[in-house]
């Protein structure tokens, strides 16, 4: 099996997919920003590198899972320069279609065959192994990426050429982000107009109005119940990508820009809470209901 590489291993995503590779049978090396945040790691026995040039060096896989495209760029400057001519780079990171293409560039350059494979999915996903991998890039890397993929995740989508996976992700993320803002809005509308939210859940309980995700976050938002499973920021990060792919197509979708503004102004108070602290923004402050 393939030695990898985990640029990123010690994030909310990074880790639970490294260990998971781990457990696979794979020979992780682990590299991270904040190199406290791989401890974990290094406690299961998975070797914790102290660059990330130490960690590409002769590595099969080359697997990155950062917070956004400034941060994958910043980690890769230079490193791939020490992989060899076989090396896949799998970049998992959400970073948008312009983030995507100057990735895929830099492996050009760099002569490494790049693979963009954005995943659905958030902490508990990741921790279970049952990630939806989107993955798009060379046909001849299939083979070699299909154990990688079925180690984190319980489904892969391949989508054709690189950068097509991250284009769906956009879509995706784009629906998610609308359904979440919809949701604490309706929640705080319940609220202001003094009705028991939890009315509204029941009422499209089961129906095909009804989303699992909805309930979700709607019964985290009633409770007031943030823990970080996807925070706050980054879901504002991925409106902005969406934004930006709108704009760069000539779009006229006048929702999303809605939504990111909306998503950013809760950053500086409830950034490092779950995306479902996007309530806040929206409602009174109150009690939670006794």
């Amino acid at each position: 099996m393939d030695n990898i590489a985990v640029i990123g291993a010690g994030g909310t995503m990074g880790r639970p997919i490294a260990r998971n590779l781990a457990r696979a049978g794979f020979e992780v090396r682990a590299w991270n920003r904040t190199p406290e945040r791989m401890a974990p790691l290094a406690d299961e026995g998975i070797k914790v590198s102290a660059s990330q040039a130490e960690a590409v060096e002769g590595a099969g896989l080359v697997l990155t899972v950062l917070s956004d495209a400034d941060a994958v760029a910043s980690s890769m400057a230079g490193v791939l320069d020490g992989a060899g001519p076989d090396t896949i780079w799998l970049q998992m990171s959400t970073i948008g279609i312009a983030g995507t293409e100057h990735c895929a560039q830099l492996a050009k350059e760099t002569g490494v065959v790049f693979v963009d494979a954005p995943v659905l999915g958030t902490k508990a996903p990741a921790e279970k192994g049952e990630l939806v991998v989107l993955a798009s890039g060379p046909d001849g890397a299939r083979a070699r990426l299909e154990p990688l993929f079925e180690a984190i995740g319980k489904r892969t989508m391949w989508l054709g050429e690189a950068g097509t996976g991250s284009r769906l992700k956009v879509v995706v993320n784009s629906w998610i982000l609308a359904l979440v803002e919809g949701v604490a809005e309706t929640i705080a509308l319940a609220e202001g107009i003094d009705l028991r939210p939890e009315l509204f859940l029941e009422a499209i309980a089961g129906g095909p109005m009804d989303v699992p995700y909805a309930q979700m976050k709607g019964k985290a938002m009633i409770e007031r119940d943030f823990e970080p499973s996807f925070k706050l920021r980054l879901a504002s990060k991925d409106a902005a990508l969406v934004e930006e792919a709108v704009q760069r197509h000539g779009l006229d979708l006048p929702l999303v820009a809605t939504i990111r503004r909306r998503l950013e102004d809760g950053v500086e108070a409830h950034g490092d809470e779950d995306m479902a602290a996007t309530y806040l923004t929206s409602a009174a402050e109150r009690a939670v209901p006794g």
